[in-house]
């Protein structure tokens, strides 16, 4: 094991030796995929910044009360907040206001999310979006899948602008006036919105934990697009405005976030073929946090052996990079959560985006 950061693999190295052994490799890309792009915008720290910055004093004085710029962790001890009122037998209307509070935090950080983000696809850097695709190539031109726990557009934006093959997120469209065994002209078809499910059995890019052009319509899962006139993050900002709201979990604990995932059968399916990957897992910008723990079970899942028949049917190693010393502490202090091979490599050495 390696005494500090200088000392572990450098990204390319873990990569080409998994190439080397042509083994699958997936993807799971945090936050620090999209702090790496502009961490004036994707940070915690950034929204938190935009939102006291906002006339909401009530979600201000919460903020200062627990003195942390983390969501989750605010939305966590809201949620206790509620189960200690219940055992102290508290007004109804007291829980009630408190929960609603944290439906507001969730809401406000949406808002915060699509009012700071890039107006367009283009107004991302060409020469980073073209690095970015290529760095995303190397794991779905073989087969891997990628999983987001990113909530943005940035990494559907860099597939999209740049070609790249292959990819696939599940969604497409239905003719919504054809009959069975009746001949309609293709320019007679009427295609219905992006709906999800037509192409899960080959889906590859998956989002764990929602994304802004995903909304839940009760029936169908559709993803927003740019319809000719309005960039997609109008079209998104739009539909919040109408009192839409992305397909988003922002709980606190993995079991809440769990509870969330359940009721959603685009996120439990995503969830589900976490569960699955088979090969190597490769993991940027994902700190494996207190409340991430469901990510782990995912992950051990994957890895158990013989879970298919077959030995060589599984998760057999995830590399986790690492930014800073603290970082690789984190991971060495939480290495006996994974039940299989979990080593740690030098994220700074991964350059996503330049």
């Amino acid at each position: 094991m390696a005494n500090t950061i200088d000392e572990l693999k450098s990204y390319r190295e873990v990569v080409d030796h998994f190439k080397q052994q042509r083994r699958k490799i997936n993807l799971l890309l945090g936050n620090g995929f999209s702090i790496a792009y502009d961490k004036d915008i994707f940070s915690y720290n950034a929204l938190s910044r935009f939102i006291n910055n906002s006339d909401d004093e009530t979600i201000k004085k919460v903020f200062e009360v627990y003195n942390t710029q983390n969501f989750e962790s605010i939305m966590q001890q809201l949620n206790n907040m509620v189960d200690v009122l219940k055992i102290l037998e508290a007004p109804n209307g007291l829980c009630e206001k408190v929960t609603s509070l944290s439906t507001e935090l969730k809401s406000k950080l949406i808002d915060a999310i699509s009012a700071m983000h890039p107006e367009q696809v283009f107004t991302v850097d060409e020469a980073k979006s073209r690095h970015c695709a290529g760095f995303l190539r190397e794991y779905i031109d073989n087969g891997g899948h990628i999983f987001s726990t990113d909530y943005d557009l940035l990494l559907y934006w860099v597939l999209l602008r740049n070609g790249v093959e292959n990819f696939v997120d599940g969604f497409g469209r239905e003719a919504e006036n054809v009959e069975d065994g009746v001949y309609t002209p293709e320019e007679d078809i009427e295609w219905s919105e992006l709906i999800w499910g037509k192409y899960k059995s080959i889906q590859n890019v998956h989002y764990l934990h929602g994304a802004l052009p995903l909304f839940d319509e009760g029936k169908d899962i559709i993803k927003v697009e740019y319809d000719g006139n309005n960039y997609l993050l109008d079209v998104i900002k739009t539909k919040i405005e109408k009192g839409s709201y992305p397909v988003f979990v922002a709980a606190g604990n993995s079991n809440e976030k769990m509870q969330h995932i359940s009721h959603n059968k685009y996120l439990q399916f995503c969830y589900d073929s976490l569960c699955k990957i088979t090969g190597s897992l490769v993991v940027l910008g994902f700190s494996f946090g207190e409340n991430d723990t469901h990510i782990i079970d995912a992950i051990n899942e994957a890895g158990r052996h013989g879970r298919a028949g077959s030995p060589n049917d599984k998760l057999m190693s995830v590399y986790v990079g690492v930014f800073s010393e603290a970082d690789y502490q984190h991971m060495q202090s939480i290495k006996n959560k994974f039940h299989f091979k979990m080593e740690c490599f030098d994220a700074r050495t991964a350059h996503i985006w330049e």
